[in-house]
């Protein structure tokens, strides 16, 4: 049986953001093939972490700059260990190369945050991502450790894309791994046009595209409610802030709901999800809930990016504020609209979200690279030189930090 080491950044939150519910669609891929897996994570519990003795998966407190992870990964000799985001490979990646030479190093990254971050440093200035803000100090650390990593998940096209042919990363080093959705469990048909109403949209608070989505649909809001007065905008998601609640005014119809127990039945109960998405990376699963649930969305080109190529979008993309607008008022009205974006959902889960398809492709990039790790790593020049003890700054900075805590 092959042991699984995923060390995590935060404990998976499968209904709180999307990148908790990939995390645990990943897992459900490894314990599939009965491979054991264990989920470690320096990270304090949270209210709406899932119990991951319930699937079959173990799981294990770990110190940040500590020794005793040494101890921990000798004990369990892991044959793979998958690292959730990069942070964790910087501060994690050095002992397990110590300690398990042989196991092999998986990144996922959920999404680029040098992407994120450059995206969002421009949306600051009120201008265009530009080249220098990409390669940032976090860009050079983020593409380091997918070098150092023997297979890196990225989970939109259009990154996989800019890793290649921007940051010149052999492709032999990634895999393009989206959303994964069960379609024998995904509905066929949901409520239809005339018993749902409202708008609605969705997003941890703590992930600041999705805060900048709630303030920019402050402004959007209005312009819609005045062409539908009837109409309410429910802004759901988790750990919402003092500052979030204050936004709620039931006067308005701009309702602040906060933690969903169930997203998608309120995704369902909508008639069109809204997500003017300004910055950030990656897909978005709320724009794949919509999908999920038949419910036609609006949407910026940033918020489709990498999540469809040729496929029709189900709904409207559009950028200019007002154009949004007059989209979201044209979907809510227009039943023969409606119908014809809810088709397109179908069709666009098929046709790249099929999890009996992209489940198995994963696994079997996994055990192809194990089955030839040493050719694999030979052809990996770079990330073996960014190894080297001269480019080890992370490593002698834990040990640093691990010697004086001792004291």
């Amino acid at each position: 049986m092959k042991k699984v080491l995923v060390i995590g950044y935060v404990w998976p939150e499968p209904n709180s953001s999307a990148a908790g519910s990939h995390m645990m669609s990943i897992l459900r891929q490894y314990t599939q093939q009965n491979w054991q897996v264990e989920f470690a994570t320096p990270s304090q519990p949270t209210d709406h972490m899932i119990d991951l003795a319930t699937v079959g998966i173990s799981s294990q407190n770990i110190a940040l700059n500590c020794d005793s992870f040494d101890q921990y990964i000798s004990e369990y000799q892991p044959d793979i260990v998958m690292f959730d985001r990069f942070m964790m490979e910087e501060q994690f990646g050095w002992r397990v190369e110590k300690n398990c030479p042989k196991a092999l190093k998986i990144l996922d990254t959920e999404d680029l945050q040098c992407l994120r971050n450059a995206r969002h440093q421009a949306s600051k200035a009120d201008r265009e991502m530009t080249k220098t803000d990409l390669f940032s100090d976090l860009a050079k650390r983020e593409i380091a450790a997918i070098l150092r990593c023997d297979l890196s998940l990225i989970i939109s096209s259009f990154e996989m894309d800019l890793l290649i042919n921007t940051f010149k990363v052999d492709q032999r080093l990634l895999h393009h791994l989206p959303f994964m959705v069960d379609l024998k469990q995904s509905p066929t048909t949901t409520r239809p046009f005339a018993e749902r109403q409202h708008f609605m949209t969705i997003g941890n608070f703590r992930h600041a595209p999705n805060w900048d989505v709630v303030l920019h649909l402050q402004q959007i809001w209005p312009l819609i409610k005045k062409q539908i007065p009837d109409a309410e905008l429910h802004i759901y998601g988790s750990y919402p802030p003092p500052k979030a609640t204050a936004l709620n005014n039931p006067k308005t119809g701009f309702l602040i709901k906060g933690w969903a127990e169930d997203a998608l039945m309120v995704m369902e109960q909508a008639r069109v999800c809204l997500a003017p998405i300004r910055f950030g990376a990656g897909i978005k699963g709320k724009l794949l809930d919509a999908m999920m649930m038949q419910t036609p969305s609006v949407t910026t080109t940033l918020g489709s990016e990498g999540m469809h190529d040729q496929e029709p979008w189900p709904g409207i993309i559009v950028d200019d504020v007002f154009e949004f607008v007059a989209a979201a008022v044209n979907l809510y009205n227009d039943q023969q609209a409606w119908l014809t974006a809810q088709q397109h959902a179908l069709f666009l889960l098929k046709s790249r979200y099929d999890s009996s398809l992209l489940g198995p492709e994963l696994i079997s990039k996994v055990v192809d690279i194990e089955e030839n790790l040493d050719s694999h790593r030979l052809a990996n020049f770079t990330g073996s030189m960014l190894k080297h003890h001269t480019m080890a700054s992370t490593k002698y900075m834990s040990q640093w930090i691990a010697a004086k805590n001792t004291i």
